[in-house]
Formats: C-alpha cells, sequence, structure tokens
C-alpha cells in the first residue's frame, strides 16, 4: 500500500516547541511566512524584528509565521527548545509560534523541510543556505516562493498583501 504524496503543508504534522504534535491543517485558509530560525546568528536581530513588525502588521488579516528553530548552520541555535522559546520571547517578545528544533538538510530534513524544497526555485538549489531562509505559503497550503537568508522580511510585504487579498 502506498501513502498519497503530500499536496500540501497541511498534510504535514509537526512537533511545537513542547514537542506535542500540530497538525498544520489548522493553519488552513491563512498565509504562512515559515522561517529556519536561530538565536545566535548575524542576522538574528533584524530577522526577528522584521517578522515580528509583519506579524503584528498582518496577524488580524491571517498572516502567520511559522518559526523552525535548526542547529545545522555554524551550530547557532544550540538551546534546547525551552531555551530558544524564552530567548524569543524575552529578547523579541514574539508571538508567533515556535516549532521544535528540527533539521532542514540532510539525512535529518524533516519532511516539512523536504516538502518545502521541492519546488521549481530556478537558481535555488534543494538545500537551505543558512538561518532565515523563507517560504510563503498561500491560503490552500502551496508555497508560492522562496526566499534566501539575506532578503528582509519587509520587503515580502507587498507579496503577503497580494495573498491575503486572493
Amino acid at each position: 500500500m502506498t501513502s498519497q504524496p503530500p499536496q500540501s503543508v497541511y498534510d504535514f504534522t509537526v512537533k511545537d516547541a513542547k514537542g506535542n504534535d500540530t497538525s498544520l491543517s489548522m493553519f488552513k485558509g491563512k498565509v504562512l511566512l515559515i522561517v529556519n530560525v536561530a538565536s545566535k546568528c548575524g542576522m538574528t536581530n533584524s530577522n526577528y524584528t522584521e517578522l515580528n513588525q509583519l506579524y503584528n502588521k498582518y496577524k488580524g488579516q491571517g498572516l502567520e509565521i511559522l518559526a523552525f528553530p535548526c542547529n545545522q548552520f555554524g551550530e547557532e541555535e544550540p538551546g534546547s527548545n525551552d531555551e530558544i522559546a524564552d530567548f524569543v520571547c524575552t529578547n523579541f517578545k514574539s508571538e508567533f509560534p515556535i516549532f521544535d528544533k528540527i533539521g532542514v538538510n540532510g539525512e535529518g530534513s524533516s519532511p516539512l523541510y523536504k516538502f518545502l524544497k521541492s519546488g521549481k526555485w530556478g537558481i535555488f538549489s534543494d538545500d537551505i543556505q543558512w538561518n532565515f531562509a523563507k517560504f510563503l505559503v498561500n491560503k490552500y497550503g502551496q508555497v508560492v516562493d522562496r526566499y534566501y537568508p539575506t532578503t528582509s522580511p519587509l520587503s515580502l510585504e507587498h507579496t503577503i498583501e497580494k495573498l491575503l487579498a486572493d
């Protein structure tokens, strides 16, 4: 018996920061910005600051930001889930969900990230390049774009507005 390959991000269940299963189907009808995050990266402050600005401005219109801590790049996310959540909440007052620490590349890559990376991304290779790579997902659970780690979250605002209006 073969199972159907995932058709959207809603087909995935991930662990939250407390280790509980969370079905991404709970975000149906929302625009998602999925980001692999790190606490000790040179891009941490700017990314979290801008992600918070986007979230605060658009959460009431249907934007959700899903943050997935990852320690695969320069070991810049060494803490436990509790330490990561405490850091993010204390330093940035982030209200968007922080999930369980995951792998985004290689054999240990999470199934969600395998799905996210499976799009036709032109100049991107399949692998995530560094912390704060971003995937924008429409209200139907389809990945519509992928952004480099150096892409400013605020630069996505126009695209997010278009997806929210869809």
